[in-house]
C-alpha cells in the first residue's frame, strides 16, 4: 500500500502487509490504520488487546474503531534492530519473552506470528510484543519455538557475529517462510 498523504501530527513509524502504524506527535501513542480490505483485523486485535490489558509485556489499548486502533507507543529496539545494530540480545529477555507468552496463554490466547519485527527491548531493558492480531489462531505457531532454539543454538555462542546484515536476515525468514530451514527444537 502506498501513503499519498496523511496529517502533519502524525509520524509513519511503520508499514506492514495490513495497515500503517503512525506516532501521534506530542505523545507515546500509536495510531495504527488498516487497509480497506482488513479492517475485520482492527476489530480483532482490539479484543486481543482488551484481554491482555494490565499485562506489562503488551501495549495499552486507549481506542478503537472500525479501521484503527490507538495504543501505547513503544520506544526501543526490535530484536531484529538488535541483531542488525549488534545490540546484545540476553538470556533474560528470551526469559521475559516466555512470561509474555504464557501469561497471554493464560488467558486464553494462543500466540502467533512471533518474530523478530514484533518485539520490542525497551530503553528499560523490558521486553514488549506488539502486532498481536494472530493470537486467536488455532493451529500452533512454533515461530517462537524455533527462534529461541536458533539463539540457544547459534546466537549465544561466542563465535556467531552479533551484528547480521539486514540482507542476510531477510534471506533467512523467506527461507524459514518457505520451510526451507530445518527445525531446531
Amino acid at each position: 500500500m502506498i501513503l499519498n498523504e496523511k496529517a502533519s501530527e502524525l509520524e509513519l513509524i511503520g508499514a506492514g502487509r495490513s495497515a500503517f502504524a503512525f506516532r501521534i506527535q506530542s505523545t507515546d501513542k500509536v495510531l495504527k490504520v488498516f487497509f480497506s480490505p482488513f479492517e475485520h483485523i482492527a476489530k480483532e486485535e482490539a479484543a486481543i488487546y482488551k484481554a491482555l490489558q494490565r499485562n506489562p509485556f503488551y501495549p495499552y489499548l486507549y481506542d478503537h474503531g472500525d479501521n484503527y486502533l490507538v495504543i501505547d507507543y513503544i520506544a526501543g529496539n526490535t530484536l531484529f534492530d538488535c541483531l542488525t545494530k549488534g545490540i546484545a540480545i540476553r538470556a533474560d529477555h528470551i526469559k521475559q519473552i516466555d512470561e509474555a507468552l504464557s501469561l497471554a496463554r493464560e488467558r486464553g490466547l494462543n500466540p502467533s506470528d512471533i518474530h523478530l519485527r514484533n518485539i520490542i527491548v525497551t530503553p528499560e531493558d523490558t521486553i514488549k510484543l506488539i502486532d498481536v492480531a494472530r493470537f486467536r489462531q488455532v493451529k500452533k505457531c512454533s515461530q517462537w519455538d524455533d527462534l529461541k532454539a536458533a539463539y540457544k543454538m547459534f546466537y549465544r555462542h561466542r563465535m556467531f557475529p552479533k551484528k547480521t546484515p539486514e540482507k542476510i536476515l531477510n534471506a533467512i525468514a523467506a527461507l524459514y517462510k518457505k520451510n526451507l530451514l530445518p527445525s531446531f527444537h
